[in-house]
């Protein structure tokens, strides 16, 4: 039996009267990826911010390897890395602060800090002279990278990327795709992705799952999604996305 690291189980999340989320279900597999993909909207990002506890469902459980995700749990977002859409980094502190932040107020050893920063910038492709700049003075992929850095700093058993490409300029996108998908293979993390690109999910993605005003309308591969889509909306989707010839998709 396959073990799930992420299990969302009949989650509703309201905004006001009505359901921005939900009843949705589903699960990420150990060591896999899943993206959400979907319009605008579609409930993608609140899906994501619920599973790392930032907000908490009006209905059902998430559960992260077997612990349920509350909000008080600062413990557990700990083991959950967070990438967002350009960075969100701290503007104050330089890159190296930026990634080392919780593992200074954590008060790890100094030593095994800087051991750590070492490793993850020769992971990431980051110069090391890099680190001391602050984030204006770093590049949008260069922010990224020191994002992904950070995230990975206290080594998660979860990634969560809200759309971290998203910002980026088609040559450097193409740069991070490679890299962030060697990366996800490198270590082995399960990894929930949000991305409105079919192309790019199914570049990182083993599965997919397609949102529609706050539900899973179809998840699985892009090749069930092309071949057997489940509603008029999987078919218009994948054919936008074919005919804009977005990341590959087109054919």
């Amino acid at each position: 039996m396959e073990l799930s690291a992420i299990d969302v189980q009949g989650v509703v999340k309201r905004f006001g009267p009505s359901a921005a989320l939900g009843p949705l279900t589903l699960s990420v597999r150990e060591r896999s990826t899943l993206a959400l993909i979907g319009p605008s909207g579609s409930g993608k990002s609140t899906l994501l911010r619920l599973v790392m506890g930032l907000v908490e469902p009006d209905e059902g459980v998430i559960s992260v390897r077997g612990r349920v995700v509350r909000r008080s749990d600062a413990a557990l977002r700990r083991k959950m890395g967070y990438v967002l859409q350009g960075g969100g980094l701290f503007p104050h502190l330089r890159a190296a602060e930026n990634v080392t932040l919780v593992a200074r107020t954590l008060r790890l050893p100094a030593e095994r800090i800087a051991l750590r920063l070492s490793e993850l910038a020769s992971l990431c492709r980051l110069a090391e002279a890099v680190l001391g700049r602050y984030p204006a003075e770093l590049s949008g992929g260069q922010r990224q990278r020191v994002s992904l850095m950070r995230a990975l700093m206290l080594d998660p058993e979860v990634l969560l990327l809200d759309e971290p490409l998203g910002a980026l300029d088609p040559v450097t996108r193409s740069e991070l795709q490679v890299d962030l998908r060697r990366i996800f293979d490198e270590l082995g993390k399960t990894v929930l992705l949000v991305t409105h690109d079919l192309g790019e999910a199914a570049f990182f993605a083993h599965r997919v799952a397609l949102l529609l005003d706050g539900r899973v309308v179809q998840e699985g591969t892009l090749a069930e999604l092309e071949s057997a889509p489940s509603s008029p909306f999987v078919s218009r989707f994948v054919q936008a996305h074919r005919e804009g010839g977005a990341n590959g998709v087109k054919r």
